[in-house]
């Protein structure tokens, strides 16, 4: 910020010495001549608190200005004939850098009719004055050029910034991907030691409590029920080592091309199967002509499974909207395939929380492990693909809703 600072004062002092250079050439005893100049460099410095300022209109009005003070230093050192006609390039720049093409070159005409103007009170004056036609035409003309050289690098260095803000916004997001990616393969290499760890005394405990429920009397009910509640839980745990196991092993992707509406749809339909009675109601918006991607149907499947299943539990009482889009993304970042959206109208994602949902045992369910969402972000970077997560909300309104964008690269030629 301090020297972004110092480079505009530094600026502001070049324009000023410049001025000063122009204020005293002749005419010098042309007072008007040095107030007209002492207004263009005073604007020059103020101009960007100008523009804010003056809000929408901001930049026609500083362009016009320019125009002005243009067109009244010309009057008081010359008019038509002035040697200071170059200052009319102050707005046609101004007007370059701010505007497109069109609004530049219509800028342009105006500052070019102020300038001509002063023929008509030479010629009113003195009819036979002998005045430069061509001279005056070149000038005009080059106004013109000069204009759309400078829209021109104008515009290309616009471009070539925003696509270094896409570049780097893209880079941003696979640091994040990566950073995501490494803590799930650290988290994973801990909970298959872990689930490993643990399958053998809790062997041991469920034939220990096996064996105690047969050898107690049938006729001792507490004895009974506590064999019988040792077991159940060590088939809980069981089934969550299960799927600690799942999230640490490597993937062995089957891959086949296969329609992504298929897949969603019977994921649907399991969905629907478990929860038949929730007041939750489905669009469907699927793009023709899908390319077909090279995925695993059934892992990918569990993908669209849990994010359905989240969606569901999610969905307000009064009843719940979840809306499927799924087309061709084209091209992202050189690579194209097929983008699915999941949307639901539940309370939404807070955006502090959004990077953690995919972490291993991060969780906001009451009686949830965490694994959903890790092991869906896992089965998607084996694809290749990515998975992200926003609100559908209106920028500064309150987040309601999740919105989830998966997307699975074509297969490639």
């Amino acid at each position: 910020m301090a020297e972004h600072e110092d480079r505009r004062l530094f600026a502001d002092l070049i324009w000023l010495v410049f001025l000063g250079g122009l204020a005293v050439l002749p005419p010098i005893v042309e007072i008007h001549k040095q107030l007209t100049l002492l207004a263009i460099g005073l604007f020059q410095i103020f101009e960007n608190d100008f523009v804010r300022v003056a809000g929408k209109w901001g930049r026609d009005y500083d362009v016009f200005i320019k125009i002005l003070l243009a067109t009244l230093l010309v009057g008081h050192t010359g008019e038509i004939n002035s040697s200071y006609y170059l200052i009319y390039y102050l707005p046609v720049v101004t007007a370059a850098m701010y505007f497109g093409p069109i609004q530049t070159l219509l800028w342009t005409a105006v500052a070019s009719v102020a300038y001509s103007s002063y023929l008509y009170p030479a010629l009113k004056e003195n009819p036979g004055a002998d005045v430069d036609t061509t001279e005056l035409v070149l000038r005009n003309v080059f106004f013109f050029l000069f204009a759309i050289v400078v829209n021109r690098v104008v515009t290309e260095g616009r471009r070539r910034e925003e696509k270094l803000a896409e570049t780097n916004r893209r880079l941003e997001q696979a640091e994040a991907e990566a950073r995501r990616s490494e803590r799930l393969a650290a988290l994973g290499q801990l909970s298959a030691g872990l689930a490993h760890e643990l399958r053998n005394p809790l062997g041991v405990i469920k034939g220990s409590a096996e064996m105690l429920g047969k050898q107690v009397k049938s006729d001792n009910a507490l004895a009974t029920e506590m064999a019988s509640n040792i077991s159940l839980e060590v088939n809980r745990l069981n089934m969550l080592v299960s799927r600690f196991l799942d999230f640490a092993r490597p993937s062995q992707l089957e891959k086949r091309p296969e329609d992504l509406t298929a897949i969603v749809d019977r994921a649907l339909k399991a969905v629907h199967d478990r929860w038949p009675d929730a007041p939750v109601t489905v669009e469907r918006q699927y793009a023709a002509n899908l390319p077909p991607v090279p995925v695993d149907a059934d892992l990918c499947e569990q993908v669209f499974t849990n994010l359905f299943s989240n969606a569901y539990e999610a969905a307000p009482a009064s009843g719940g909207k979840i809306r499927v889009a799924i087309r061709n993304l084209g091209t992202d970042g050189g690579q194209s395939g097929v983008l699915a959206e999941v949307e639901d109208n539940g309370p939404g994602i807070p955006p502090e929380l959004r990077e953690q949902i995919f972490n291993p045992f991060f969780t906001t369910k009451k009686s949830g492990v965490g694994l959903g969402l890790s092991i869906v972000s896992k089965i998607v970077d084996d694809h290749q693909g990515w998975i992200r997560v926003s609100s559908p909300a209106a920028a500064g309104a309150q987040p309601q809703g999740a919105l989830f964008r998966v997307f699975f690269p074509a297969e490639q030629e």
